[in-house]
């Protein structure tokens, strides 16, 4: 119990209230994203995975980040065998075939949500072994076939939009080690000369679209183009100070489409305007930077690497979703942080401020 009571001494409160403070702006405007559906289970599976998702945050904080080196093996296996799980027995949106969750009775769980923390983790592991060598093109390759495999399968559930996350995860973690920058152009060479080939043969028509709406939302305006024009009226309509709380038309007349989900910003946007707007990214960046601070203080590369995966994730969410909520970027059904409605996301990025707390509460030797 003393030495207990010492591990919440030196948690980091100012991560938790940043994290509790987008927990509760997320419930409240799940809220009113559901209220023309007169429907409460949204707002009480998301109240439950919250409150499960912070038990296991302090859970986990309470375990040294450094003990999961023993069981990296473990943890990458069971990530690619519940990834082939999920892609033989999943289901998802039939618009998109996404074979992305597992539901049983009237709980959907997405693996691909809990398989990038242990990405995030097995990749911060071995990457804090490999680093002195991560320039060596045996070791790169290596680490590369680390992360493919797992954003292969993501891929295969056609996915992309989580893949991305793995990508950028991945690409900043390698970064933060050292890459060399010869690699960062050959990188981006290749990806250019690939592009053309991915755009005819690998990607599926409704993943062209998207890209193309994106381009020109007036293309497929009561279609594909739907959600994110009505996404950028709702936004627009807010103006300075927002139409007030559940007062939103687009939000209660029910025209913008996943609103409690994907593009929970443009309830935001629409119901507390401009200056609410600019509150919630206000915290999500301070919810980054407290992340990457604490990488910074870590005791060992491990923590710091595991930092800059969890501060990467969050970083791509949050723009990707906003900036596809406001016509900036495809829609990839990216959720924002904390805010969006998913048992699984909210779990999820919980668990990841967990691992923060432990790097940040074993930066030094602790005394009890």
């Amino acid at each position: 119990m003393k030495e207990l009571r010492g591990h919440f001494k030196e948690l980091d409160y100012v991560l938790i209230a940043i994290t509790a403070a987008l927990a509760l702006v997320g419930i409240l405007m799940i809220a009113s994203a559901t209220k023309s559906t007169e429907s409460s289970r949204q707002i009480i599976v998301q109240s439950l995975a919250v409150g499960l998702g912070a038990v296991l945050m302090l859970i986990v904080s309470a375990i040294d980040y450094e003990t999961y080196s023993d069981f990296v093996k473990y943890i990458y296996f069971a990530s690619i065998a519940v990834l082939i799980l999920v892609l033989l027995f999943g289901e998802g949106k039939e618009e998109t075939g996404a074979n992305s969750w597992f539901r049983i009775g009237g709980i959907s769980i997405q693996p691909s949500e809990f398989v990038k923390l242990a990405f995030c983790i097995t990749f911060s592991s071995t990457l804090a072994k490999l680093e002195e060598s991560v320039n060596h093109p045996k070791i790169l390759a290596q680490l590369f076939l680390h992360f493919a495999v797992l954003a292969g399968l993501i891929i295969l559930q056609n996915d992309t939009g989580t893949a991305l996350v793995f990508l950028f995860m991945f690409l900043c973690m390698l970064f933060a080690a050292g890459l060399s920058y010869k690699y960062i152009f050959g990188g981006l060479g290749a990806f250019l000369v690939f592009m053309p080939f991915a755009w005819f043969v690998l990607m599926r028509p409704y993943q062209r679209e998207r890209i193309l709406v994106f381009l020109n939302p007036e293309r497929d305006a009561s279609g594909a183009g739907y959600q994110v024009l009505q996404s950028k009226i709702a936004i627009g309509s807010g103006e300075f100070l927002g139409r007030g709380y559940m007062h939103g038309p687009q939000n209660q007349l029910a025209m913008l489409p996943e609103k409690e989900t994907d593009f929970i910003f443009g309830v935001i946007g629409e119901e507390f305007g401009f200056i609410g707007s600019i509150l919630v990214v206000l915290l999500l960046v301070l919810l980054i930077v407290r992340c990457l601070h604490i990488g910074t203080r870590a005791k060992n590369k491990q923590g710091f690497f595991m930092c800059i995966g969890i501060t990467a994730m969050f970083m791509f969410h949050a723009i990707e979703n906003i900036f596809m909520c406001i016509g900036l970027m495809p829609v990839t059904g990216i959720p924002l942080p904390f805010l969006s409605y998913g048992g699984s996301s909210a779990v999820t990025n919980f668990i990841a401020i967990g691992l923060v707390l432990s790097v940040w509460a074993r930066r030094r030797s602790l005394r009890f």
